[in-house]
Parts: structure tokens; sequence; C-alpha cells
């Protein structure tokens, strides 16, 4: 498996793009024929060879088509397909960011939904770009990087802020520093008006975000441990859950998972889709 990861290079598309990634299963090449995504707040616009099929099943729902498509911000987890060979770029968007890219024609944020889409639908005057993206990515990220700056841009610029998408920016900067009780203090605005606005822009509330935000921190810091170096009770109490057993029905109801099975299948693709460190 390839893959790689990068922030944009421009400061005016880090505003909504949080990180760009690639990934492509060769042919003869082993890994999960059925790998999982967990749950995430951000929207992954995925860019794919027009031919190509992908396939997401979520609680019985099947989502399966050809070629580039929308992942929105899901609640649940995603179990992939990955049994045939395959390749992906990806833009991860901030939380709630296509709400400031979509407002004039604003509908409520999609939850737990893939649906295909075509670069031109996204971008003006682009079309059929990415077979040349994706062979640039397999020889240089950084010039990856600079395209994909450059053809978001346009787009980009025609973003649109309001109250709900500033106190939302500013809310989920603190997110993981504060209880969400102390939110609307800091923020000086009520509780109920935060909440309200939060949703209106991401689709989720405060305690979701927070929760699958957690998830994610987790996830990764024991996807880095092997099995062995795994002390359960001090991850609960590093990640803030009451106690062991805590620990365990959460990762239960969010992943389908114990902790141990999960430590031994690692079966969650948090080093895909947005989710490692920026190499």
């Amino acid at each position: 498996m390839i893959n790689w990861l990068h922030a944009p290079l421009s400061p005016e598309i880090t505003r909504y793009v949080e990180c760009y990634w690639f990934i492509e299963k060769q042919p003869g090449v082993e890994g999960h024929a059925f790998p999982k995504l967990n749950p995430d707040p951000s929207a992954h616009l995925v860019l794919s060879p027009p031919t190509q099929r992908y396939r997401y099943e979520m609680e019985q729902r099947v989502f399966e088509g050809e070629g580039s498509h929308w992942l929105f911000p899901h609640l649940h987890t995603f179990e992939l397909d990955h049994r045939d060979p395959f390749v992906h770029i990806g833009i991860k968007f901030h939380a709630g960011a296509l709400y400031s890219l979509t407002l004039l024609e604003y509908v409520h944020p999609t939850l737990d939904v893939i649906t295909p889409v075509t670069l031109s639908s996204v971008m003006e005057h682009v079309s059929d770009a990415e077979d040349m993206l994706i062979t640039l990515a397999r020889k240089s990220p950084t010039q990856t990087c600079e395209q994909l700056d450059a053809l978001l841009l346009p787009w980009l610029k025609k973003s649109r802020e309001d109250q709900h998408s500033e106190v939302t920016r500013k809310a989920l900067q603190l997110l993981d520093t504060m209880s969400v009780s102390a939110l609307g203090d800091t923020l000086y605005c009520s509780q109920r008006t935060l909440e309200r606005s939060f949703s209106r822009v991401t689709g989720l509330t405060l305690k979701q975000c927070q929760s699958m935000n957690k998830l994610e921190a987790m996830l990764a810091y024991l996807y880095q441990r092997e099995a062995t170096e795994i002390d359960w009770s001090d991850v609960a109490l590093k990640f803030g859950f009451s106690d062991q057993p805590h620990l365990i029905r959460h990762l239960k109801k969010q992943i389908g998972l114990t902790p141990n099975t999960y430590a031994k299948e690692r079966s969650l693709t948090i080093d895909v889709y947005g989710g490692v460190k920026y190499s």
C-alpha cells in the first residue's frame, strides 16, 4: 500500500482544507480486504479514475458506484471493499467547511452518505483531471499539492462567511481543550445559540464532534503501539474515560470492536483518508 498526506501549501486553502491524501493498492499487494473508516466530522472529496468502482457499507446500507465521489461526514463506521487494486486522491475539508462553500444554495449538511461527483461540477473549467493528478501524485506529492491548490482556489474564493460559520470555527478550535458546557461562556454567546449554529454548519452536535475527535486521537495513539505495550487503564485515563469498562463500551459502540480485538486486527484505516500525521 502506497500512501502520503500533506497540508495545502496556500494559506487561502488551509482555511477550508485540512489536508490532501493519496492511497494506492497495486496489483499483487496484500492488505485488509474489508478495512473500516471510523466516524469522521469532515467531508472528503475522493478523486478516482472514472471506471474504478467503489463500495462502502454501513449498517446494511450499501453505497457503490464508479469514479470520484463525496464522502460526507459520518457518525457511523463504514466498511470498505479493498479486495481489488485501487487508487484515490483525497481532499479532506475542515468540519463545516462546505457550509461556507455552498452558502448561496445551502441545504442542511448531509451525513452518512456517499454520492458520485465530477470535478467539473465542483471546479469551473476543470474536466477529466483525475488521471493527470493521479500520475502526478505517484511522482511528486509537493507538485500534486500545488496543482490541487491551483484548482481549488477559484472555487474557495467564492466562499461566504456568516455569523454561524464564524462561531462554529471558533468552537472547533476549542472543542478538544474544554468541556462543551464551557464553550458558550468562552465565546460570549448562549449555549443554545452555539449549539444551533454548530448544528446548522456541521450537521452535528458539539458532543458528537468532540466524541469523534477523541476517538480519532485515541485510535491514532493505539495504532502507533504494539498490542503488548498497551495498558488499557492508562489509555482510559489519558482520553478522559471514567474507567476501563467505559472505554470498552465506547469502542464497541463506535467501531464494533473490543479494545483487544482492535489492537490485534488494526483493521481501521486511520493511516489513509486523511488520518495520519503530515509527512
